[in-house]
């Protein structure tokens, strides 16, 4: 598992108008990557919203949403609720599965694969400097905007 003081893996996803993005995009400046489990649910709606609330507040910080949804759908969410920041798709785990944030869930007994809610602090570059693991959406991105001081 990919952890403080280690680079944050490279990858290449979709946001949701379809534009390809690096990690290399990510340098220059702090950036939050958020990994959620899916689009327009009750709690991720909820983490959602709080970054988009609070993103004025993360001065001169990028914030970036990756899930297993496709580019449809995180332009669907982004639409509804006004998101001001880019959603990566993830669509074959592939940076969730390099980070080891997709995992093997249980819900009622059944057993499935998911996105277990991660927030990673990236400095300028794109070394990690925090990982909040087992995120509870509510208060997450203050939480956040506390670690960056």
């Amino acid at each position: 598992m990919i952890d403080v003081g280690q680079d944050f893996p490279d990858f290449e996803l979709h946001d949701e108008n379809g534009q390809l993005v690096r990690r290399e995009q990510l340098l220059g400046s702090k950036t939050i990557v958020y990994f959620y489990p899916k689009d327009d649910t009750s709690g991720c709606t909820a983490e959602a919203c709080e970054f988009r609330d609070s993103l004025p507040k993360f001065v001169g910080a990028k914030v970036v949403g990756v899930s297993p949804d496709n580019t449809k759908s995180h332009r669907k969410f982004v639409d509804k609720y006004q998101l001001n920041f880019p959603l990566l798709s993830d669509v074959e785990q592939k940076l969730s599965g390099a980070l080891g944030v997709w995992v093997e869930k249980s819900m009622y007994g059944k057993k499935y694969m998911g996105i277990e809610r991660t927030t990673y602090l990236l400095d300028e570059n794109g070394v990690i400097l925090k990982v909040w693991r087992k995120v509870k959406p509510q208060g997450h991105a203050e939480e956040v905007l506390q670690a960056i001081g």
